[in-house]
């Protein structure tokens, strides 16, 4: 992997060089868009609205949008003149518990990694997070943007997670959502039986992007095709979504589950019964 950013974590007068990863990967299917009749690439350009004429790059500058139709334009040292210090620091101001941060603020992680000479003060710092439950809270520079962090702890490695500003998240309040109406406590009940029977331990690799897998098997069919038309395969018939009795919704739930569940273990049964006999 190749480093994005270099810096040091700042939290008292502890200073540690660090280096940063990024922690995912998005692999999504890139297409280009094309014209029709000899599939040659389009392309885009930088047109004006006013007159539809093309703008080079040297003509073109940055612009605030005050009030509509009306705009102020920023150059490069109206920028310099916001006062960002320590652009290269994690500055850590607060240390928070873990359970106190609501996962919504939390979006984008990476991964951290100690520099020459910071082995010793990386350690320390992963080791007290983990033990104590907490987070580190800082501000980061990255590129030209400002933003929230958090430092935690993960096993053997320290991971620094962009967090959302507070007013970054939209108010949950201004949504109809019911509020006073109560299921009853059988359907209660059925709901934590359903619940309780599709409980599992936690296997992120059990989950896979079956949408852009079937996509790549329908690019695969049409190159092997020449690009020729696929005919479609009959999809099968979704249940119907609509909810009419809850509780006898939750039973066809429960007992579909449940037999899903006996098929699972009688064929494992059996699995093991042709290798004792083999």
């Amino acid at each position: 992997m190749r480093a994005i950013w270099k810096g040091s974590i700042s939290f008292g007068l502890v200073n540690i060089p660090i280096a940063l990863y990024p922690a995912t990967r998005r692999e999504e299917l890139k297409f280009r868009l094309l014209r029709g009749t000899d599939l040659s690439p389009v392309n885009y350009k930088r047109v004006a609205e006013k007159d539809g004429k093309e703008v080079p790059w040297d003509q073109i500058v940055k612009g605030y949008e005050y009030e509509k139709g009306k705009f102020v334009v920023l150059g490069e040292k109206d920028f310099q003149r916001v006062d960002l210090e320590a652009t290269q620091t994690v500055d850590i101001q607060d240390f928070v518990d873990v359970d106190e941060i609501d996962p919504m603020y939390f979006y984008k992680p990476y991964y951290l990694e100690p520099q020459k000479g910071g082995d010793k003060a990386y350690v320390l710092l992963r080791d007290v997070l983990a033990k104590s439950n907490k987070v580190g809270i800082a501000k980061v520079i990255i590129k030209t943007r400002q933003y929230l962090a958090g430092v935690k702890a993960m096993k053997d490695t320290l991971v620094l997670e962009l967090l959302h500003f507070a007013e970054e998240l939209a108010d949950a309040e201004k949504l109809n959502v019911p509020k006073k109406l109560e299921p009853g406590k059988r359907e209660i009940d059925m709901g934590e039986a359903l619940v309780k029977s599709m409980t599992s331990k936690w296997d992120p690799k059990k989950y896979k992007d079956d949408y852009r897998d079937a996509l790549l098997e329908v690019i695969e069919e049409k190159v092997e095709s020449g690009g020729k038309e696929i005919e479609e395969k009959p999809k099968a018939k979704k249940e119907s979504s609509k909810v009419i009795d809850l509780v006898a919704v939750l039973q066809q739930s429960l007992a579909r589950n449940e037999g899903g569940k006996k098929k699972a273990s009688t064929h494992k049964s059996s699995k093991s019964t042709r290798k004792k006999a083999a």
